[in-house]
């Protein structure tokens, strides 16, 4: 079952230490920095430029950086909660028991192997025991429903956007292996390697299953027309993230009536559904093309495209030839050379399945209360300068101002773990059972789990969208809430010994960011409720839509890799770096009336708080990952974070004396219009 994410995520940064700020350091390391770079020509290798020289990428990874170190921190410290319990025998059904066992099955190599494929031959049976078409959907929604992906689009659960207090059912689109439609439509070489890649990887795991080379070639040809087919009839990046395109409400009865093609009865049955009244069409137009695939494919070709999808599915909990093959696909789309060790996709395993029991214990052993406290003070701060940044907005009506404070001052703040705690007592992990069986069975527990809460159900607004452990941020509209799990709120994105103006450039950074999205092009459709509602004024919207674009325009010319940063898609994370910089920015400027921060190995806090921005993005990248970044993530690549969003904000130019003729300046009218755009 597929939920919809709505959510703005960010993976960000560092916070303040709220001490006498005379005794904090600077935060700052020379040795990281290239000082022969003028900032004003490439401030991102400024900034971090001999880090860069210093710290080239090792074969595992695509890139690296500070949340790479913290990512790999991370997963030793989970590791150690687990082994714990998975170093020794535990209480059947515990939590400790399901944990260890978890582990343990992940890395058991040798039963991994000698087992083969033979845990998905049954699943593999029962597809081919499929004789009409009837039956392959009710068949193909059993399989998703224990997470196979057979189907060829989503359904799921989650807030109605225009009666955010109240979920609602949702059907979107979905099925395409390679996730976005642009592998499958454009031509350009590296997207034709990349669908070469991925042709080569499903006739070698047909092969793989007892296929000859011939049927295997001719299997691979079924599935790729029918992927292609719903890949061309799917939406965009850009298109998914226009809201109104992508909300159809209607009755479950003119559901049926509109998409006859599909046997939703038996498909919503099966899938564990109870009745239900309303459903939400994401994309319609390819939900009708998989009504024609299902009616003019052959049986057969069907069926064949529902075995892929539960072999590939499986690639990562078989075998190690099958792992093999997976990773080779991964090589051609991110440049990656080395697999990650057998015990970090094991912490995965279990972080993802059991995160909140495991975060649990993470807060416990890595997050003291005091952090909490300070951040909240930190996003205190910062809520006061983005309600002073709106005062000051000279194209924005009173009305829409007075709008845009009552939703800031009605955020919900959630900070380093849930009040409460998710209950895995039904979740079951047996160790008789192969890692397949048991990753199926833990899919059909989340699945009704997610049912049972959330279909005919009112929003439960104290759910967490991330595990403490996670290093990254979110904002959601629908709950009008920003969320900072504990994982984040440590070295090196939260430094204790140096002082604000290091910390608000990196954790405030990272904090006005999300309470931007709130404002940008998608959150400002969205009231203090969580519903979708204009609260505009037309004229206010006109002057939005005029300064956003200025954004979308200048991202638009950034070129990394070989090819151009998508503007528009990306332009509600820009918006947030934006707004982010600028709301940080002020906090900081509000902190220095009464504290003193002079300058610090040679740079004054305003120059401090701009390299600790671009330190938290600096790093290294594969041209491969950078390319396959601009295809499918709504976020500039790192770059273009730091040398494409400083131009873009007053204060930095005044921070290192910007002038025109230096390669990364852009005009003061350009620059002044859109430093004063968004609601921050």
């Amino acid at each position: 079952m597929k939920t919809k994410v709505l959510f703005a995520a960010l993976l960000l940064s560092a916070t303040t230490a709220f001490a006498q700020q005379d005794k904090l350091g600077s935060g700052i390391d020379k040795a990281n920095m290239d000082l022969s770079i003028k900032p004003g020509n490439d401030f991102y290798r400024y900034a971090a430029g001999n880090w860069m020289k210093n710290n080239p990428l090792d074969a595992e990874h695509t890139d690296n950086g500070a949340f790479t170190d913290l990512f790999e921190q991370n997963q030793k410290r989970i590791q150690d909660i687990i082994l714990e319990y998975a170093s020794k025998p535990q209480q059947k059904g515990s939590l400790g028991q399901k944990i260890g066992s978890l582990y343990n099955l992940r890395m058991d190599s040798v039963r991994l192997n000698k087992e083969g494929w033979a845990p998905i031959k049954p699943t593999l049976d029962r597809i081919a025991a499929i004789k009409d078409r009837r039956e392959y959907q009710l068949v193909t929604a059993q399989l998703d429903f224990r997470g196979e992906g057979t189907m060829m689009y989503g359904i799921g659960v989650g807030a109605d956007l225009r009666d955010a207090a109240n979920n609602l059912v949702e059907v979107g689109q979905g099925g395409i292996g390679l996730g976005v439609r642009d592998y499958y439509v454009n031509d350009d070489e590296q997207t034709k390697k990349i669908r070469d890649a991925y042709k080569a990887y499903m006739k070698k795991l047909f092969q793989m299953v007892g296929n000859d080379e011939a049927t295997a070639q001719k299997k691979m040809e079924a599935v790729m027309a029918i992927e292609t087919r719903i890949a061309k009839a799917s939406y965009s990046q850009v298109q998914l993230r226009d809201i109104d395109k992508n909300y159809h409400k209607m009755t479950y009865n003119q559901l049926v009536l509109d998409y006859p093609g599909i046997d939703w009865g038996n498909v919503f049955l099966a899938s564990g559904f109870p009745a239900f009244k309303e459903v939400c069409v994401g994309q319609p137009e390819p939900i009708h093309e998989v009504e024609k695939i299902l009616a003019e494919t052959s049986l057969d070709d069907l069926k064949t495209y529902a075995e892929i999808k539960v072999i590939s599915g499986a690639t990562s909990v078989l075998s190690d030839d099958f792992r093999a093959v997976s990773f080779e696909l991964s090589k051609v789309m991110s440049g990656v050379q080395q697999d990650r060790p057998r015990w970090k996709r094991a912490v995965s395993t279990v972080s993802g399945v059991l995160g909140e029991a495991i975060g649990k214990i993470y807060v416990e052993k890595y997050f003291p209360e005091s952090s909490k406290k300070r951040m909240l003070d930190l996003v205190h701060n910062l809520q006061t300068a983005l309600s002073q940044r709106i005062d000051e907005a000279t194209w924005m009506s009173a009305a829409t101002k007075a709008q845009a404070k009552d939703k800031l001052e009605n955020f919900i703040i959630k900070i380093g773990y849930p009040d409460k705690w998710k209950d895995y007592s039904g979740l079951q992990v047996d160790d008789s059972l192969s890692l397949y069986e048991n990753m199926a069975n833990i899919s059909e527990f989340f699945t009704k789990d997610a049912i049972a809460r959330k279909v005919n159900k009112p929003v439960d607004k104290t759910e967490w969208g991330m595990t403490p452990q996670t290093i990254n941020a979110y904002y959601n509209p629908t709950t009008n809430e920003i969320c900072f799990p504990a994982a984040i709120l440590q070295p090196p994105f939260f430094d204790p010994t140096a002082d604000d103006a290091m910390n608000y450039g990196g954790i405030g950074g990272v904090i006005g960011h999300e309470m931007s999205h709130g404002f940008d092009d998608q959150g400002s459709q969205f009231d203090k409720t969580g519903n979708q509602h204009n609260w505009w004024t037309a004229a206010d919207k006109k002057n939005f839509e005029t300064r956003t674009k200025i954004l979308v325009d200048h991202f638009n010319k950034i070129e990394l890799a070989g090819k151009k940063v998508n503007g528009q898609m990306t332009l509600g994370e820009n918006i947030g770096d934006n707004g982010g910089l600028n709301i940080a920015f002020r906090a900081l400027q509000n902190v220095m009336k009464t504290e003193k921060l002079g300058v610090k190995d040679g740079f004054t806090p305003e120059q401090r708080f701009f390299l600790a921005w671009a330190r938290v993005w600096a790093g290294n990248a594969r041209p491969e990952y950078l390319q396959y970044l601009m295809t499918v993530d709504v976020h500039s690549p790192n770059e273009a974070r730091v040398n494409g969003a400083l131009p873009m904000v007053d204060s930095w130019y005044k921070a290192f004396n910007i002038k025109k003729g230096d390669k990364l300046f852009v005009s003061n009218y350009t620059c002044s219009l859109i430093c004063n755009t968004h609601a921050g």
